[in-house]
């Protein structure tokens, strides 16, 4: 890998240890994956927050490079943390639990990484340009990043983030490449797509058709999406296809830069009707966790949710997990007020995917393909799969 003089000094250590131990970091990737370069990037999303992942030992790597004098070049965003930072007690988080998590939060914070603890950066101010390069973990923050916003990340590990997050390069390789760019196979979408749920669900069927193989699609027969449900289709898509990159002519900004690749997978109706039945496997009356917001959600479903529970009281855990400074604005809006007098938890920082609350609970409804699939794989709930409106009226039984 050839490296500018400049990448070489903070490689030789001239920068201090951690930026030395970053740049080792992105070295050693780049020849795992063939670059010949570096390439300089304007953003950072890091993975790998919430203490319930981490552990002590990710803690101790993170202290180890604040320690070492590690300070974000550019703007660099943090994941979900496994709690509400500000009001986590009425979650039933533990406290020594807190104070960890608090820990990991302390540590970012040296290095210059902004503790916006959400999934959807993209929302709240760290939002890339297209033909950006970037470096972003979160498997649904980056299929946003490459094809609704037209940005260039890789799929990054918590590691490789931080690391370009403190010397502001990234290899280049994969989809920071023109030529991985391209589409390598059509996806006829032959269905009804409207609520977040049939986006979820068509995410579903494109990762059964594919059966694993790592393929760039263009998706057509899709004619309008709304920003919910590609920020609902990027998580689908990038949990059950592994994708990180996908096409969707007249929505997404690559999609009219190439043609159409001949293999074809068609997807119908009955297709995206059983993938959505194949989600829920608990009845409603065994539901005893409510929870919209994987990934979190915008002001405008914030809204939503309160005119939906305006005047009215939920019979069941209700969390509805947002980025903080969304948060923020909902409370200046009236939004958390309505919601909180309904009985329901607007939460930020945190969600159902990362939070410890596995044992807490036996059945979860949500509107999130997503999370049904970390709900049933992590958690061991059980999982109803509905739509938005369909999912604030279950709260309500």
């Amino acid at each position: 890998m050839k490296l500018t003089p400049e990448e070489q000094a903070m490689l030789d250590g001239a920068a201090g240890w951690s930026t030395r131990k970053a740049m080792e970091i992105l070295v050693t990737l780049g020849t795992i994956y063939g670059a010949e370069r570096m390439v300089e990037v304007t953003s950072v999303q890091v993975a790998g927050v919430s203490y319930d992942n981490l552990g002590e030992a990710g803690l101790a790597f993170l202290a180890e490079m604040a320690e070492g004098g590690g300070r974000a070049r550019v703007l660099t965003t943090l994941n979900p943390a496994g709690m509400d930072v500000e009001d986590w007690r009425p979650l039933g988080i533990d406290a020594t639990f807190a104070a960890n998590q608090q820990r990991v939060l302390e540590a970012f914070a040296r290095m210059g990484v902004v503790t916006t603890c959400s999934c959807t950066p993209y929302l709240v101010g760290n939002l890339p340009r297209y033909g950006e390069h970037i470096a972003w973990a979160e498997s649904s923050a980056v299929c946003y990043a490459n094809s609704v916003l037209g940005a260039r990340t890789n799929r990054e590990g918590g590691p490789s983030a931080l690391a370009a997050a403190l010397t502001g390069r990234t290899p280049a390789y994969g989809y920071h490449l023109d030529e991985n760019r391209r589409p390598e196979v059509t996806v006829q979408v032959n269905a009804r797509l409207e609520e977040n749920t049939d986006f979820g669900a068509l995410g579903k069927v494109i990762g059964a058709k594919l059966e694993g193989r790592k393929v760039v699609p263009t998706i057509v027969g899709v004619e309008r999406a709304s920003l919910e449900n590609l920020k609902s289709f990027c998580a689908s898509i990038a949990t059950y296809a592994g994708a990180a990159l996908f096409h969707m002519p007249g929505i997404t900004p690559e999609a009219e830069r190439f043609s159409c690749p001949a293999e074809t997978v068609a997807v119908s109706q009955d297709e995206i009707d059983a993938a959505a039945r194949s989600l829920s496997d608990a009845e409603p009356g065994e539901v005893d966790l409510v929870s919209l917001g994987c990934p979190h959600l915008s002001l405008r479903e914030v809204a939503r949710i309160a005119e939906l529970l305006e005047g009215k009281q939920v019979t069941k855990e209700f969390w509805i997990t947002t980025a903080r400074p969304t948060k923020q604005i909902a409370d200046m809006m009236g939004y958390t007020q309505i919601i909180e007098a309904a009985g329901a938890r607007i939460v930020a920082d945190t969600c159902c995917v990362v939070a410890p609350i596995r044992g807490r609970f036996t059945a979860l409804a949500t509107d999130s393909a997503k999370a049904c699939y970390y709900a049933r794989a992590k958690n061991r709930f059980k999982t109803l799969f509905m739509p938005f409106d369909e999912v604030v009226a279950e709260a309500l039984r």
